[in-house]
């Protein structure tokens, strides 16, 4: 008997159902989501990037920043990501229509990053970045991140000291020899950029009419085996 029709029919109807399920089911959900404009703040949510954070993503994705730090803020009920301050609600699919490339993650070395352009945020953030992409517990005590000093030029000052000089940010245990100075690189500064402009506070219609309903608490078990404090394993 000549099974070969069976055979490609089972296969057919296989991966019919799956390009459904996976593909067209979420196009129908999800493909028609725009951007929403304020009025009142003159501009559309979620922003795109900046060109230098948008280099800075491309940093972040050559680093394997993902393989430590999620980017999803979980619903309340379901951890507690907003307990932790990672976000001020959780995470939408709106938030990601503008990205190309959604950097989601899956573990959680260190803590999720969404929102991190909003705990470190300014001035005070971008210095935050610095101490800490030099040398982590400079920052965060006992934090298990690698240092990223590749991503400063230690060189010798030609001239006048450079405006973008960072030692003075740094620890007496950092600071160059007589004549020299710290800078970070371009990858350096692109990065933080990113890192500055990660931040989901605007509030879209469909998030605030959202009811979350609390899980059985069977489901909340496992909950407390993530970090603990927000920054400590960055």
């Amino acid at each position: 008997m000549n099974r070969a029709p069976l055979i490609f029919l089972g296969i057919f109807f296989a991966l019919a159902f799956s390009w459904t399920g996976i593909v067209l089911t979420n196009q129908i959900a999800y493909g028609k989501l725009e951007p929403v404009f304020d009025e009142g703040e003159n501009k559309s949510f979620p922003e795109a990037l900046p060109g230098l954070a948008a280099q800075g993503k491309l940093v972040y994705q050559d680093l394997g920043c993902i393989y430590c730090h999620t980017q999803q803020v979980r619903r309340p009920g379901y951890g507690g990501d907003i307990d932790r301050g990672w976000g001020e609600r959780q995470s939408v699919a709106r938030d990601y229509i503008r990205e190309r490339r959604v950097l989601l993650g899956t573990m959680r070395t260190g803590p999720d990053l969404r929102n991190i352009g909003a705990r470190q945020a300014g001035d005070a953030g971008r210095e935050w970045h610095i101490r800490h992409m030099y040398d982590p517990e400079i920052t965060s005590k006992d934090s298990i991140m690698p240092k990223y000093k590749f991503l400063f030029e230690t060189r010798k000052i030609v001239g006048e000291p450079s405006t973008k000089a960072v030692q003075r940010l740094l620890p007496a245990s950092a600071q160059p020899a007589a004549g020299y100075e710290i800078v970070l690189t371009d990858r350096g500064n692109a990065l933080i950029e990113y890192l500055l402009s990660l931040k989901d506070s605007y509030t879209y219609p469909e998030e605030a009419t959202r009811v979350y309903v609390e899980p059985k608490k069977e489901q909340k078990a496992g909950a407390s085996s993530e970090a603990a404090k927000p920054e400590a394993h960055k």
